[in-house]
């Protein structure tokens, strides 16, 4: 995960929220949303991201979005990012369900 984070922002992704799942939820153990700059910086992110996990050995993670590389999301079994245009991102509001801690990571708000 923290590679994950570290290549994003390497890459100049913008807003890198790390949401820990662990005990949380089934879907994965991290949920990475940043967002890039362009419909190109979003697609450029998700190639790295993609390439940087089947060479950690994450095998083939499916992908979803990169046609249009408005919102990529990108499951590799324990880790699930999302990397928006930040206009789909705000439209979107994944953040609406979780808070942030004092940490910087986000907790699930109530009901979520």
């Amino acid at each position: 995960m923290s590679e994950v984070a570290r290549r994003l922002e390497d890459d100049k992704a913008e807003n890198i929220l790390k949401i820990d799942l662990q005990g949380k939820s089934s879907i994965a153990d991290w949920m990475i949303i940043a967002s890039g700059r362009s419909q190109r910086h979003v697609g450029a992110l998700a190639d790295h991201l993609v390439r940087l996990l089947k060479d950690a050995g994450a095998g083939s993670p499916r992908v979803e979005g990169l046609p249009n590389c408005d919102w990529v999301l990108i499951d590799a079994n324990d880790i699930v990012i999302h990397i928006f245009r930040p206009e789909v991102r705000e439209f979107y509001n994944l953040e609406r369900i979780w808070s942030a801690d004092a940490t910087g990571h986000a907790k699930p708000q109530a009901g979520a």
